[in-house]
């Protein structure tokens, strides 16, 4: 008889949008007339930018000519997208990070759940928390976290770093060394960032400790601070024990196209063991790359119209941001993030739990946002909205909002 893999069973319930999805589903069909604004999933709304759109178009005409056809991707992925993504998003930052050390794949989500097969299912790992929850549930899945605690939403082998108002979003070292640690910067859910100093700090700790960062930098794009570094890469010392996750999505609108990239730098190493030949092997074995299209695609990200284009829809979002973190604030909402990431983060009102707050925008406003419990325990008594609606949209629910406040 077959077996399972029974850490599957240990995850709780259904995926955090899942249950969102189910919840609004449920409302929708018992309120047909209503118009749902939904601001809690961080998908953008905002089409691919033109100059995007014309490197598909002469990738799909190459892929109907023999002289120009592609099948099967390099391992690591076409050498004109990891070539230019090195010139333009490390060297152009003064990182020294090479072609050959970047691993095009389809996207962020995928690796940040996919890297941790590289390593042992006995090192300890350590989570921002409030967390993005692919980074707990992937582990909880390789039987890495131990037990739940349904009462404390605790797993007993996780280490929590708490990131909220009172510690100013910077999460501490924790007392229990870890093994692998999660940042993600700007931060998803409490779109809050770490300065270059804090993070060289946390750097040179996973260096004294020989812990890995396994570093997000999904939302660099919306940095707009000059203190706030768009790369782990930037401080000293992180080639010895960072990999670093980018995402096309949300500076490119890729959420329905698919194109990320991981940064292995050959210098991290486990004893003599090199994790970047460790990645390329499974890369490798279970990857058949993304498509030709896609990486012509994600070429075109970096020509001068893409970065143009992408700088003003990058705007627009943050655009929004500021208007609904201006209007949260002026309505007497305690609210956060908005200024370097697409996320605003605000205190739950009148000691309302995460999610009777969900029911109250979903009930009075129409309005879907993001329990911060679904989160972590940390999470609790916050709410996520994102700024990747229309600006109408946004508008609208920001007064719906303000007018049940």
């Amino acid at each position: 008889m077959y077996k399972i893999n029974e850490n599957y069973l240990k995850l709780p319930g259904s995926y955090l949008f899942s249950t969102i999805a189910k919840k609004v589903s449920a409302y929708q069909q018992a309120n047909p007339d209503a118009r749902i604004i939904r601001l809690g999933i961080g998908d953008v709304t905002q089409p691919i930018a033109p100059a995007i759109i014309d490197a598909m178009h002469k990738a799909v005409d190459e892929m109907g000519k023999a002289e120009s056809f592609h099948g099967y991707a390099p391992d690591l992925g076409y050498a004109f997208l990891r070539e230019t993504i090195a010139k333009n998003d490390y060297i152009a930052r003064g990182c020294d990070i090479s072609a050959d050390e970047i691993f095009v794949s389809d996207g962020a989500k995928s690796d940040s759940a996919n890297i941790q097969e590289i390593f042992a299912t006995d090192n300890k790992i350590a989570v921002c928390d409030p967390v993005y929850p692919v980074y707990v549930d992937s582990n909880v899945m390789a039987g890495r976290t131990g037990t739940y605690d349904a009462k404390t939403q605790v797993w007993s082998d996780v280490i929590y770093m708490p990131t909220v108002a009172e510690n100013n979003f910077v999460p501490e070292f924790p007392k229990q060394n870890p093994d692998l640690i999660y940042i993600c910067c700007p931060n998803n859910p409490t779109g809050t960032t770490l300065t270059k100093a804090q993070l060289q700090d946390w750097v040179d700790y996973a260096n004294k400790i020989g812990a890995v960062i396994l570093y997000d930098a999904a939302y660099e794009a919306y940095i707009s601070e000059a203190d706030v570094p768009h790369s782990i890469y930037e401080c000293k010392g992180a080639k010895t024990c960072a990999i670093e996750l980018r995402s096309f999505s949300k500076n490119a609108g890729f959420t329905g196209v698919r194109l990320g990239f991981t940064v292995v730098p050959k210098e991290l190493k486990c004893g003599d063991v090199s994790l970047h030949s460790l990645w390329a092997r499974r890369h490798g074995t279970k990857f058949n790359g993304a498509p030709y299209i896609v990486q012509r695609a994600g070429e075109a990200v970096y020509s001068e119209a893409g970065k143009a284009q992408l700088k003003e829809q990058v705007g627009y979002y943050m655009n929004n941001a500021r208007v609904i973190k201006e209007g949260l604030r002026d309505a007497g909402y305690e609210v956060y993030g908005g200024v370097n990431a697409p996320y605003i983060w605000l205190k739950t009102p009148n000691g309302m739990t995460s999610w009777e707050f969900f029911d109250f925008l979903l009930e009075r406003a129409n309005v879907v946002g993001t329990p911060g419990s679904g989160f972590g325990p940390h999470g609790e008594g916050y709410f996520r909205l994102t700024a990747f609606g229309n600006y109408e949209n946004t508008m609208e629910a920001l007064e719906r909002i303000r007018r049940n406040a």
